[in-house]
């Protein structure tokens, strides 16, 4: 989250979850209430408080965050996606700094399936390359783990809907709800 404080852009790619920045607080909730072993309610309260807190460098860094997320239909369709998550992403598609693509299923790569993977720079042209696993997670400035990350994500990037294919697709989600 350092890091993140400091990024001049920012590429995102979730498989499975809405990524933090673009979560609404009932998301984040549902999220954090749900883990093993549970969290104290103070605790709760207070990581749902940093993610929401997080969610200014969509709109209130001046010069602004160049960001782009990519969201693999499956985050979409988890049971804790409700019609005020889907609306609120719809809502991103307003901000001119922030590029949002779906991956549909039919679409997806395996490097799509291997998990979730940020890129940032910061002002300083510092590149950092962030993964998570479902024990450990890794941010490293190795070129070599940059790189590897920004093929895997360019791959996937290009599989994607387009932003403009990506809000029809999630509207269509938002009309059947």
């Amino acid at each position: 989250m350092e890091r993140e404080r400091e990024a001049t852009s920012l590429w995102w790619y979730e498989v499975a979850l809405i990524p933090g920045l673009l979560q609404t607080k009932g998301y984040a909730r549902a999220l954090i209430e749900n883990r093993l072993p549970s969290l104290a309610e103070e605790t709760v309260e207070q990581r749902i408080a940093a993610r929401m807190e997080r969610q200014a460098i969509l709109t209130d860094r001046k010069p602004p965050v160049a960001l782009h997320f990519v969201i693999c239909e499956a985050a979409l369709r988890s049971p804790q996606v409700d019609i005020e998550q889907l609306r609120s992403l719809l809502g991103v598609f307003r901000l001119r700094n922030v590029a949002l693509q779906v991956l549909p299923f039919e679409r997806a790569i395996s490097d799509a399936l291997m998990g979730p993977m940020v890129l940032l720079e910061t002002h300083d042209l510092e590149r950092f390359a962030f993964t998570e696993g479902p024990f450990a997670s890794e941010l490293s400035s190795d070129p070599d783990v940059v790189s590897r990350v920004t093929q895997r994500l360019s791959m996937i990037r290009a599989q994607a809907l387009s932003p403009t294919e990506s809000a029809r697709f999630i509207e269509g989600m938002v009309d059947r709800q």
